[in-house]
Formats: C-alpha cells, structure tokens, sequence
C-alpha cells in the first residue's frame, strides 16, 4: 500500500510540471514550497479510500460503516496529522539557529526542547552538546527548508475539498474519491498551468475560491476521528498532552491534542 500511495504522489508531481511546462522557465515550479507537495498529497487522499481500492479491483467489497472509517482516518492522521508537529519542531531549530537565537553550544538543547514541547518525545539516552543529532536529518544537512512539508498537510485537505465539491461528492470528505471525474481535472489543471506565474493566493483562489490557508478542510475530514478519539479518551481517563516529568501520553491522546492545537493556531486572526 505504501508504494500504490508514492507512486500516485510522484505522478502528481510529474502532472504539476507536465501542466506549466510551456512557462517561461522562471515561472515553472510550485506557487510556493508546499504546493508541490501539496498536490502529490491530494491525489493520494483519493486513491488510498476504500471506495477507490474497490474501484481498481484491489478490494472485494466496499464497505461504509464506522469502525472501518475510524481504522481509515487513524492511519491517515498517523501519516498527515503526526507530522505537523515534527516539521514545525525541525523548521523552528533551523530558524533560531540561522537568526541567531541559539548559540553553537545549545544547539543540541535547544534541539530537544523543541522535540519534547512540540513533539512530546524525549532522547531515548543522555545526550550532550558533544553530539549532533540535527545532523541524523537528511533536510538539515543539504539546508533544506522543512517548512514546505507543514504548509502541504494543511492545503492538500483545502484542495481536497475543493476537488471534491467539483467532482459533485456528497457525504463524508473521508470517503471522496475524484477518480474519473473531469470536473475535478479540470479544476486541479487550471491551478497546475500556473506554476509560480502568479502569486500563491491567486493559484490558491483558483482551485479553491479562498486566499488563504484554513484548517476548515482538514478538521471537517478528520471529524469523525475526533469526536472518537474525544469520547474513548473520556471513557479511559486519558491524560491528554504532556508536561515536565508526567507519563507519556498514548497515541490517541496525541493525535487529539495536535489536532486541537492546529484548529486555535489556523484560527486566529
């Protein structure tokens, strides 16, 4: 499943560049750093549904009931929702030490608080500023900016909504599939043959009518999931977050707290 899902992302990006190919070649690219991925991203949010498995010949049956859609959008957030908060931790590191806000002698401390405030993991040994665990990240050695990979996980779910509102898609955004649908190709095309000509809230408003990013799209998805994950918490008196010394939060109790922290951050003003 894991290569069906990059095979349909890479093919997103070749669609990208196939689209603005007759640019200028200053203008061939993303809108910004995550529309590429954004775009790779969006078309496997369709082809990873049961619907679509079906679809191809890959499942035998499809079958809606919640237990399947719970198990569905679980595995999807492990992918998606899980890494919001280690690309902004691994982004914030490279920010503070290229402005100068952390000195070569704390780079590995400041390293772990970041991990441990934002990821809510700690180093599995004692680490020192001997070591150099930033160097472990492949991003971080050739200076490649992460933040492109947080901006995707938010606008693939926009466009995800709006594709799927194109492809005429009634029910829960989970279980859209734009397979076949012209309108939706149509839709995601006009937005490709922009590349980077215009400026990104204008290949924004294209595809979905907002400038702006918004969470909207990726909390309506994941609806279903936190209204369980907030009842089953409830239920096993989970303690939700974590701080100082207190016991590692479980997988679930995660999820619920990235989630929630995402909806007051995209909220604001």
């Amino acid at each position: 499943m894991h290569y069906f899902l990059v095979i349909h992302h890479e093919v997103g990006h070749i669609q990208y560049t196939l689209q603005y190919k007759d640019l200028p070649l200053v203008f061939r690219g993303g809108a910004n750093r995550g529309f590429h991925e954004a775009v790779g991203e969006v078309i496997s949010l369709s082809v990873g549904t049961p619907k679509h498995l079906f679809e191809v010949g890959l499942l035998e049956e499809n079958i809606e009931d919640e237990e399947i859609d719970i198990n569905f959008l679980l595995k999807t957030a492990l992918d998606t929702i899980g890494t919001l908060p280690f690309s902004l931790a691994l982004e914030q590191w490279r920010y503070d030490v290229f402005a100068g806000k952390v000195d070569q002698d704390n780079w590995m401390k400041r390293w772990w608080e970041l991990k441990e405030t934002l990821v809510g993991v700690r180093p599995p040994v004692e680490r020192t500023e001997q070591d150099f665990d930033p160097g472990a990240m492949f991003h971080i050695t050739i200076d490649y900016p992460f933040l492109g990979y947080f901006l995707r996980t938010i606008m693939q779910f926009q466009f995800h909504k709006a594709l799927c509102e194109a492809a005429g898609h009634t029910g829960p955004l989970h279980r859209c599939d734009i397979y076949r649908s012209k309108e939706a190709g149509n839709k995601l095309a006009q937005m490709l043959r922009m590349g980077k000509s215009k400026p990104w809230r204008d290949a924004m408003e294209a595809i979905t009518g907002q400038r702006e990013m918004s969470a909207d799209a990726i909390m309506e998805y994941y609806a279903p999931l936190m209204e369980w994950l907030e009842k089953t918490n409830a239920e096993n008196e989970e303690y939700i977050g974590w701080d100082g010394d207190s016991a590692r939060p479980n997988s679930a109790s995660v999820l619920l707290l990235v989630i929630s922290a995402f909806v007051w951050y995209f909220s604001g003003p």
